[in-house]
Protein backbone atom coordinates (compact mmCIF):
# COMPACT_ATOMS: atom_id res chain seq x y z
CA UNK A 1 0.00 0.00 0.00
CA UNK A 2 2.85 2.47 0.44
CA UNK A 3 5.45 3.63 -1.93
CA UNK A 4 5.21 6.31 -4.67
CA UNK A 5 5.48 3.61 -7.82
CA UNK A 6 3.65 4.07 -11.86
CA UNK A 7 -0.10 2.76 -10.20
CA UNK A 8 0.51 5.90 -7.80
CA UNK A 9 1.26 8.41 -10.26
CA UNK A 10 -2.04 7.14 -12.88
CA UNK A 11 -3.90 7.59 -9.48
CA UNK A 12 -2.84 11.03 -8.33
CA UNK A 13 -3.89 11.84 -12.16
CA UNK A 14 -6.77 10.62 -11.94
CA UNK A 15 -7.67 11.97 -8.74
CA UNK A 16 -6.40 15.36 -9.91
CA UNK A 17 -9.04 15.33 -12.90
CA UNK A 18 -12.12 14.96 -10.62
CA UNK A 19 -11.19 17.86 -8.29
CA UNK A 20 -10.44 19.99 -11.43
CA UNK A 21 -13.47 18.87 -13.10
CA UNK A 22 -15.34 19.23 -9.70
CA UNK A 23 -14.21 22.41 -9.11
CA UNK A 24 -14.74 24.02 -12.20
CA UNK A 25 -18.10 23.08 -12.61
CA UNK A 26 -20.50 26.43 -12.27
CA UNK A 27 -22.83 25.45 -10.98
CA UNK A 28 -21.72 22.37 -8.84
CA UNK A 29 -24.08 19.54 -8.80
CA UNK A 30 -27.05 20.01 -5.97
CA UNK A 31 -27.38 16.42 -5.59
CA UNK A 32 -29.30 14.90 -2.55
CA UNK A 33 -29.46 12.27 -0.47
CA UNK A 34 -30.36 8.12 -0.95
CA UNK A 35 -31.69 5.88 1.75
CA UNK A 36 -29.34 3.58 3.61
CA UNK A 37 -31.23 0.87 1.06
CA UNK A 38 -30.47 2.67 -2.38
CA UNK A 39 -27.12 3.16 -1.82
CA UNK A 40 -26.45 -0.69 -0.26
CA UNK A 41 -28.13 -1.60 -4.16
CA UNK A 42 -25.59 0.63 -5.62
CA UNK A 43 -22.54 -0.32 -4.06
CA UNK A 44 -22.53 -3.54 -3.78
CA UNK A 45 -20.21 -4.87 -0.78
CA UNK A 46 -17.14 -2.07 -0.89
CA UNK A 47 -14.62 -3.36 1.66
CA UNK A 48 -13.51 -6.88 0.56
CA UNK A 49 -10.32 -8.67 1.72
CA UNK A 50 -8.51 -8.51 -1.37
CA UNK A 51 -9.83 -4.44 -2.40
CA UNK A 52 -12.14 -3.27 -5.60
CA UNK A 53 -8.86 -0.85 -6.79
CA UNK A 54 -8.40 2.35 -6.72
CA UNK A 55 -10.26 2.96 -10.03
CA UNK A 56 -13.59 0.94 -8.75
CA UNK A 57 -13.04 2.86 -5.07
CA UNK A 58 -12.73 6.32 -6.69
CA UNK A 59 -15.95 5.51 -9.27
CA UNK A 60 -18.24 4.27 -6.52
CA UNK A 61 -17.55 7.50 -4.70
CA UNK A 62 -17.77 9.64 -8.01
CA UNK A 63 -20.66 8.19 -9.00
CA UNK A 64 -22.67 6.73 -6.49
CA UNK A 65 -21.31 7.90 -2.87
CA UNK A 66 -20.61 12.09 -3.76
CA UNK A 67 -24.21 12.54 -5.64
CA UNK A 68 -25.76 11.44 -2.84
CA UNK A 69 -24.53 14.64 -0.67
CA UNK A 70 -26.65 18.05 -0.98
CA UNK A 71 -23.09 20.29 -2.75
CA UNK A 72 -23.38 22.82 0.21
CA UNK A 73 -21.41 25.21 -2.29
CA UNK A 74 -24.22 25.48 -4.56
CA UNK A 75 -25.44 28.76 -5.45
CA UNK A 76 -28.83 28.31 -4.50
CA UNK A 77 -28.23 25.65 -1.44
CA UNK A 78 -29.06 29.04 1.12
CA UNK A 79 -30.00 26.81 4.04
CA UNK A 80 -28.45 26.33 7.53
CA UNK A 81 -24.88 27.98 6.95
CA UNK A 82 -23.67 27.40 3.31
CA UNK A 83 -19.80 26.93 3.06
CA UNK A 84 -18.26 28.43 -0.61
CA UNK A 85 -14.41 27.59 -0.31
CA UNK A 86 -12.27 29.75 -2.92
CA UNK A 87 -10.65 27.12 -5.40
CA UNK A 88 -7.36 28.51 -3.98
CA UNK A 89 -8.33 27.23 -0.46
CA UNK A 90 -9.27 24.34 -1.59
CA UNK A 91 -6.86 22.87 -3.83
CA UNK A 92 -4.47 23.87 -1.35
CA UNK A 93 -6.47 21.41 1.27
CA UNK A 94 -4.94 18.13 -0.89
CA UNK A 95 -1.57 20.24 -0.56
CA UNK A 96 -2.28 19.94 3.75
CA UNK A 97 -2.26 16.35 3.34
CA UNK A 98 -0.25 15.58 1.08
CA UNK A 99 2.49 17.66 3.12
CA UNK A 100 1.33 15.61 6.08
CA UNK A 101 2.18 17.75 8.97
CA UNK A 102 1.57 17.55 12.60
CA UNK A 103 0.15 20.76 13.74
CA UNK A 104 0.41 20.82 17.37
CA UNK A 105 4.16 21.56 18.41
CA UNK A 106 6.34 24.18 16.89
CA UNK A 107 8.87 21.60 17.04
CA UNK A 108 7.38 19.58 14.18
CA UNK A 109 5.35 22.24 12.29
CA UNK A 110 6.78 25.52 12.85
CA UNK A 111 6.48 26.98 9.25
CA UNK A 112 2.81 25.41 9.26
CA UNK A 113 2.40 27.16 12.92
CA UNK A 114 3.80 30.32 11.86
CA UNK A 115 1.49 30.76 9.17
CA UNK A 116 -1.33 29.72 11.13
CA UNK A 117 -0.63 32.69 13.58
CA UNK A 118 -0.12 34.84 11.09
CA UNK A 119 -3.94 34.29 9.64
CA UNK A 120 -5.04 34.47 13.51
CA UNK A 121 -3.43 37.72 14.06
CA UNK A 122 -5.43 38.75 11.09
CA UNK A 123 -8.75 37.93 12.68
CA UNK A 124 -7.65 39.12 16.58
CA UNK A 125 -6.76 42.81 15.02
CA UNK A 126 -10.21 42.65 13.05
CA UNK A 127 -11.53 42.22 16.35
CA UNK A 128 -9.66 44.67 18.18
CA UNK A 129 -7.83 42.18 20.16
CA UNK A 130 -4.10 43.31 21.94
CA UNK A 131 -0.71 42.37 20.58
CA UNK A 132 -0.46 39.62 22.31
CA UNK A 133 -3.69 38.22 22.10
CA UNK A 134 -3.51 34.57 20.06
CA UNK A 135 -5.61 31.35 19.36
CA UNK A 136 -5.80 27.81 17.75
CA UNK A 137 -7.73 26.73 14.59
CA UNK A 138 -10.34 23.78 15.91
CA UNK A 139 -12.57 21.79 14.33
CA UNK A 140 -15.80 24.05 14.27
CA UNK A 141 -17.96 25.70 16.42
CA UNK A 142 -18.73 23.66 19.01
CA UNK A 143 -15.45 22.71 19.75
CA UNK A 144 -14.27 26.36 20.06
CA UNK A 145 -17.06 27.15 22.67
CA UNK A 146 -16.49 23.83 24.57
CA UNK A 147 -12.37 24.76 24.90
CA UNK A 148 -13.68 28.80 25.74
CA UNK A 149 -15.76 27.80 28.58
CA UNK A 150 -13.34 25.08 29.95
CA UNK A 151 -11.05 27.73 30.03
CA UNK A 152 -12.71 30.03 31.44
CA UNK A 153 -14.31 28.13 34.31
CA UNK A 154 -10.71 27.26 34.54
CA UNK A 155 -9.33 30.71 35.27
CA UNK A 156 -12.73 31.54 37.56
CA UNK A 157 -11.51 28.54 39.47
CA UNK A 158 -8.11 29.29 40.27
CA UNK A 159 -9.01 33.33 40.67
CA UNK A 160 -11.32 32.29 43.71
CA UNK A 161 -9.10 29.24 44.75
CA UNK A 162 -12.46 27.29 44.53
CA UNK A 163 -14.21 24.33 42.98
CA UNK A 164 -17.29 25.33 43.61
CA UNK A 165 -20.26 25.01 41.08
CA UNK A 166 -20.96 28.07 39.48
CA UNK A 167 -23.25 29.16 35.81
CA UNK A 168 -22.71 30.36 32.75
CA UNK A 169 -25.20 33.44 31.66
CA UNK A 170 -26.85 32.47 27.79
CA UNK A 171 -29.67 34.38 25.46
CA UNK A 172 -32.48 32.85 23.92
CA UNK A 173 -30.66 32.86 20.99
CA UNK A 174 -27.68 31.32 21.64
CA UNK A 175 -26.29 28.45 19.92
CA UNK A 176 -27.32 25.46 20.39
CA UNK A 177 -23.88 23.86 21.07
CA UNK A 178 -23.13 26.24 24.37
CA UNK A 179 -25.85 24.20 26.01
CA UNK A 180 -23.96 21.23 24.90
CA UNK A 181 -20.58 22.27 26.12
CA UNK A 182 -22.18 23.20 29.43
CA UNK A 183 -23.91 19.64 29.54
CA UNK A 184 -20.24 18.32 28.72
CA UNK A 185 -18.91 20.25 31.84
CA UNK A 186 -21.61 19.57 34.05
CA UNK A 187 -22.07 23.52 34.01
CA UNK A 188 -25.54 25.13 35.37
CA UNK A 189 -27.07 27.78 32.50
CA UNK A 190 -28.27 30.70 33.57
CA UNK A 191 -30.91 31.76 30.69
CA UNK A 192 -31.03 35.28 30.34
CA UNK A 193 -34.39 36.57 28.91
CA UNK A 194 -33.69 38.29 25.42
CA UNK A 195 -35.19 41.29 23.85
CA UNK A 196 -37.90 41.63 21.12
CA UNK A 197 -35.67 39.64 18.98
CA UNK A 198 -33.71 37.29 21.30
CA UNK A 199 -30.66 39.61 21.90
CA UNK A 200 -28.70 39.66 24.73
CA UNK A 201 -28.17 43.06 26.06
CA UNK A 202 -26.24 44.66 28.67
CA UNK A 203 -29.74 46.00 30.45
CA UNK A 204 -31.49 42.18 30.92
CA UNK A 205 -28.12 40.67 31.53
CA UNK A 206 -27.50 42.73 34.87
CA UNK A 207 -30.93 42.42 36.00
CA UNK A 208 -30.97 38.62 35.57
CA UNK A 209 -27.45 38.74 37.54
CA UNK A 210 -29.20 40.83 40.25
CA UNK A 211 -31.64 38.35 40.84
CA UNK A 212 -30.00 34.80 40.11
CA UNK A 213 -30.35 32.41 42.31
CA UNK A 214 -26.36 30.90 41.47
CA UNK A 215 -22.90 32.28 40.90
CA UNK A 216 -22.16 32.84 37.54
CA UNK A 217 -18.54 32.73 36.15
CA UNK A 218 -19.00 33.57 32.74
CA UNK A 219 -21.42 34.91 29.60
CA UNK A 220 -21.59 34.01 26.26
CA UNK A 221 -23.08 36.74 23.74
CA UNK A 222 -23.82 35.99 20.42
CA UNK A 223 -22.32 37.70 17.35
CA UNK A 224 -24.54 36.64 14.50
CA UNK A 225 -27.04 34.22 15.65
CA UNK A 226 -27.53 31.49 13.42
CA UNK A 227 -31.18 30.96 13.59
CA UNK A 228 -31.64 35.44 12.52
CA UNK A 229 -28.07 36.73 11.82
CA UNK A 230 -28.76 39.54 14.91
CA UNK A 231 -25.96 40.47 17.02
CA UNK A 232 -26.02 40.43 20.64
CA UNK A 233 -24.93 43.57 22.59
CA UNK A 234 -21.81 43.36 22.91
CA UNK A 235 -20.99 46.74 24.47
CA UNK A 236 -23.72 46.62 27.01
CA UNK A 237 -22.94 43.00 27.37
CA UNK A 238 -18.65 43.86 27.99
CA UNK A 239 -19.60 46.83 30.36
CA UNK A 240 -21.55 44.03 32.81
CA UNK A 241 -18.87 41.47 32.68
CA UNK A 242 -15.77 44.03 33.29
CA UNK A 243 -18.03 45.46 36.26
CA UNK A 244 -18.89 42.17 37.76
CA UNK A 245 -15.24 40.55 36.66
CA UNK A 246 -17.01 37.58 34.51
CA UNK A 247 -15.78 36.13 31.48
CA UNK A 248 -17.11 37.25 28.44
CA UNK A 249 -16.67 34.95 25.33
CA UNK A 250 -18.67 35.70 22.04
CA UNK A 251 -19.98 33.09 19.78
CA UNK A 252 -19.15 34.27 16.47
CA UNK A 253 -18.94 31.17 14.55
CA UNK A 254 -21.17 32.25 11.94
CA UNK A 255 -21.31 36.10 12.17
CA UNK A 256 -17.49 36.75 13.06
CA UNK A 257 -16.63 36.34 9.25
CA UNK A 258 -18.42 40.08 8.59
CA UNK A 259 -15.69 41.74 10.93
CA UNK A 260 -13.75 41.63 7.98
CA UNK A 261 -16.58 43.80 5.78
CA UNK A 262 -15.98 47.65 6.19
CA UNK A 263 -19.63 47.94 6.28
CA UNK A 264 -20.23 45.49 9.17
CA UNK A 265 -17.41 46.02 11.54
CA UNK A 266 -19.43 49.31 13.66
CA UNK A 267 -22.25 46.55 14.17
CA UNK A 268 -19.89 44.38 16.93
CA UNK A 269 -18.48 47.04 19.08
CA UNK A 270 -17.76 45.33 21.96
CA UNK A 271 -16.23 42.58 21.28
CA UNK A 272 -12.69 44.23 21.92
CA UNK A 273 -13.43 43.27 24.96
CA UNK A 274 -14.40 40.08 25.00
CA UNK A 275 -12.19 37.38 26.37
CA UNK A 276 -12.49 35.21 23.77
CA UNK A 277 -14.57 34.68 20.81
CA UNK A 278 -14.74 32.11 17.77
CA UNK A 279 -15.58 32.49 14.18
CA UNK A 280 -15.76 29.76 11.82
CA UNK A 281 -13.74 30.19 8.40
CA UNK A 282 -15.36 27.26 6.42
CA UNK A 283 -18.91 29.25 7.08
CA UNK A 284 -18.54 32.76 5.63
CA UNK A 285 -14.26 33.09 5.18
CA UNK A 286 -14.68 30.87 2.24
CA UNK A 287 -12.27 27.82 3.55
CA UNK A 288 -12.98 24.36 3.29
CA UNK A 289 -14.32 21.93 5.86
CA UNK A 290 -13.39 22.08 9.07
CA UNK A 291 -11.93 25.06 10.07
CA UNK A 292 -12.73 27.05 13.17
CA UNK A 293 -11.06 29.87 14.87
CA UNK A 294 -10.40 30.63 18.74
CA UNK A 295 -9.28 33.38 19.92
CA UNK A 296 -8.16 34.61 23.66
CA UNK A 297 -7.52 38.04 24.85
CA UNK A 298 -4.74 36.61 26.96
CA UNK A 299 -3.74 33.22 25.98
CA UNK A 300 -1.33 32.32 29.01
CA UNK A 301 -4.80 31.60 30.73
CA UNK A 302 -5.61 29.02 28.37
CA UNK A 303 -2.29 27.49 28.51
CA UNK A 304 -2.71 27.46 32.14
CA UNK A 305 -5.88 25.75 32.07
CA UNK A 306 -5.42 23.04 29.03
CA UNK A 307 -1.43 22.67 28.71
CA UNK A 308 -1.18 18.82 29.15
CA UNK A 309 1.77 17.39 31.29
CA UNK A 310 3.85 13.97 30.40
CA UNK A 311 7.64 13.21 30.57
CA UNK A 312 7.43 12.15 26.43
CA UNK A 313 6.24 16.25 26.10
CA UNK A 314 9.18 17.92 28.98
CA UNK A 315 11.21 18.05 25.64
CA UNK A 316 8.54 20.89 24.31
CA UNK A 317 8.56 23.01 27.15
CA UNK A 318 11.28 25.45 25.22
CA UNK A 319 8.87 26.75 22.89
CA UNK A 320 5.79 26.42 25.36
CA UNK A 321 4.09 29.53 24.13
CA UNK A 322 4.31 28.55 20.29
CA UNK A 323 2.39 24.86 20.95
CA UNK A 324 -1.13 25.12 19.88
CA UNK A 325 -1.12 21.96 21.86
CA UNK A 326 -1.57 23.97 24.70
CA UNK A 327 -4.62 26.49 23.36
CA UNK A 328 -7.31 23.71 22.93
CA UNK A 329 -8.62 20.68 24.34
CA UNK A 330 -6.68 18.42 21.39
CA UNK A 331 -3.13 16.81 20.80
CA UNK A 332 -3.46 15.89 17.68
CA UNK A 333 -4.39 18.63 15.02
CA UNK A 334 -4.73 19.02 11.27
CA UNK A 335 -3.13 22.28 10.41
CA UNK A 336 -6.72 23.05 9.09
CA UNK A 337 -6.00 27.15 9.25
CA UNK A 338 -3.28 26.69 6.15
CA UNK A 339 -6.31 27.00 3.45
CA UNK A 340 -7.28 29.85 4.85
CA UNK A 341 -3.84 31.57 5.23
CA UNK A 342 -3.01 30.38 1.42
CA UNK A 343 -6.35 31.47 0.05
CA UNK A 344 -6.02 34.75 1.92
CA UNK A 345 -2.30 35.53 1.11
CA UNK A 346 -3.00 34.88 -2.29
CA UNK A 347 -6.35 37.27 -3.06
CA UNK A 348 -5.66 39.87 0.13
CA UNK A 349 -7.83 41.27 2.69
CA UNK A 350 -9.76 43.73 0.34
CA UNK A 351 -11.09 40.37 -1.88
CA UNK A 352 -12.51 39.10 1.29
CA UNK A 353 -14.05 42.98 2.51
CA UNK A 354 -15.88 42.64 -0.95
CA UNK A 355 -17.12 38.78 -0.73
CA UNK A 356 -18.08 39.19 2.56
CA UNK A 357 -19.56 42.18 2.08
CA UNK A 358 -21.91 40.92 -0.59
CA UNK A 359 -23.46 38.34 1.04
CA UNK A 360 -25.20 41.58 3.44
CA UNK A 361 -25.80 43.27 0.12
CA UNK A 362 -28.04 40.29 -1.06
CA UNK A 363 -29.76 40.04 2.20
CA UNK A 364 -30.86 43.04 2.14
CA UNK A 365 -31.96 42.71 -1.49
CA UNK A 366 -33.53 40.14 -0.90
CA UNK A 367 -35.60 41.63 1.98
CA UNK A 368 -36.61 44.34 -0.64
CA UNK A 369 -37.93 41.37 -2.86
CA UNK A 370 -39.77 40.01 0.14
CA UNK A 371 -41.40 43.32 1.01
CA UNK A 372 -42.79 43.54 -2.57
CA UNK A 373 -44.38 40.03 -3.12
CA UNK A 374 -47.82 39.88 -2.34
CA UNK A 375 -47.15 36.17 -1.28
CA UNK A 376 -44.67 37.03 1.24
CA UNK A 377 -43.95 38.68 4.28
CA UNK A 378 -40.77 40.04 6.03
CA UNK A 379 -40.32 38.53 9.87
CA UNK A 380 -37.20 41.26 10.84
CA UNK A 381 -34.97 43.37 8.58
CA UNK A 382 -31.82 41.50 8.47
CA UNK A 383 -28.77 42.61 10.13
CA UNK A 384 -26.30 40.37 8.70
CA UNK A 385 -27.02 38.20 6.01
CA UNK A 386 -29.79 35.94 7.10
CA UNK A 387 -33.24 36.86 5.70
CA UNK A 388 -36.36 35.46 7.96
CA UNK A 389 -40.25 35.50 6.17
CA UNK A 390 -43.05 33.27 5.71
CA UNK A 391 -44.89 32.32 2.88
CA UNK A 392 -48.50 33.47 3.80
CA UNK A 393 -50.84 30.70 4.16
CA UNK A 394 -48.89 27.90 4.34
CA UNK A 395 -47.85 25.51 7.79
CA UNK A 396 -45.15 23.84 9.37
CA UNK A 397 -46.23 20.79 6.57
CA UNK A 398 -47.12 22.85 3.50
CA UNK A 399 -43.38 24.70 4.23
CA UNK A 400 -41.65 20.77 4.43
CA UNK A 401 -43.54 19.66 1.59
CA UNK A 402 -41.99 22.82 -0.62
CA UNK A 403 -38.28 22.14 0.19
CA UNK A 404 -39.09 18.88 -0.24
CA UNK A 405 -39.94 19.15 -3.66
CA UNK A 406 -37.31 21.78 -4.41
CA UNK A 407 -34.83 20.05 -3.43
CA UNK A 408 -35.89 16.83 -4.96
CA UNK A 409 -36.57 19.02 -8.55
CA UNK A 410 -32.92 20.67 -8.61
CA UNK A 411 -34.10 24.30 -7.50
CA UNK A 412 -32.07 24.75 -4.53
CA UNK A 413 -31.97 23.72 -0.71
CA UNK A 414 -34.15 26.44 1.12
CA UNK A 415 -35.34 24.93 4.58
CA UNK A 416 -37.98 26.35 6.71
CA UNK A 417 -36.80 27.07 10.48
CA UNK A 418 -38.90 28.21 13.97
CA UNK A 419 -38.93 31.48 14.94
CA UNK A 420 -41.01 32.62 18.26
CA UNK A 421 -43.08 29.16 18.10
CA UNK A 422 -43.71 30.02 14.32
CA UNK A 423 -42.18 27.53 10.80
CA UNK A 424 -40.88 30.40 8.31
CA UNK A 425 -38.50 30.36 5.97
CA UNK A 426 -34.92 31.47 6.28
CA UNK A 427 -32.11 32.70 3.60
CA UNK A 428 -28.67 32.64 4.37
CA UNK A 429 -26.21 34.31 2.20
CA UNK A 430 -22.40 33.45 2.38
CA UNK A 431 -21.25 32.55 -1.29
CA UNK A 432 -20.86 34.94 -3.54
CA UNK A 433 -21.70 33.01 -6.87
CA UNK A 434 -25.34 33.24 -5.57
CA UNK A 435 -27.62 35.82 -7.34
CA UNK A 436 -30.83 37.77 -7.11
CA UNK A 437 -31.47 36.23 -9.85
CA UNK A 438 -31.06 32.84 -7.37
CA UNK A 439 -32.93 34.09 -5.33
CA UNK A 440 -35.82 35.66 -7.26
CA UNK A 441 -36.29 31.90 -8.94
CA UNK A 442 -36.44 29.99 -4.88
CA UNK A 443 -39.29 33.29 -4.22
CA UNK A 444 -41.23 32.87 -7.44
CA UNK A 445 -41.16 29.10 -6.99
CA UNK A 446 -43.48 30.02 -3.98
CA UNK A 447 -46.10 31.32 -5.75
Amino acid sequence: MHGFGPESERLARLILDYVIDRLRQSPPPLDGPRTPEELRDATGQMITEHGLGPDAALALFRDVLAPACISSDHPRYVAFVPTAPTEAASFFDLVVSAANIYGDWWLEGAGAIYAEMQTLRWLADLAGFPPDASGVFLSGGTAGNLTALTVARQTWRRRHDTTRPAAVAVAPSAHSSVRLSAMVTDIPVLVVPGDEHGRLTGTLLRDALDHADQEVFAVVATGGATNTGLIDDLAGVAEVCQDRGLWLHVDAAYGGAALASSIARPWFDGIERADSFIVDPHKWLFAPFDCAALLYRDPNLARAALTQHAGYLETLAPTAPLNPSDLGIHMTRRVRGLPLWFSLTSHGTAAYDAAVTRGIELALATADRVRQAEHLELVMDPQLSVVLFRRTGWDADRCQAWTDQALASGLGLLVPTVHDGETVFRCCFVNPTTTLADVDALLDAMR
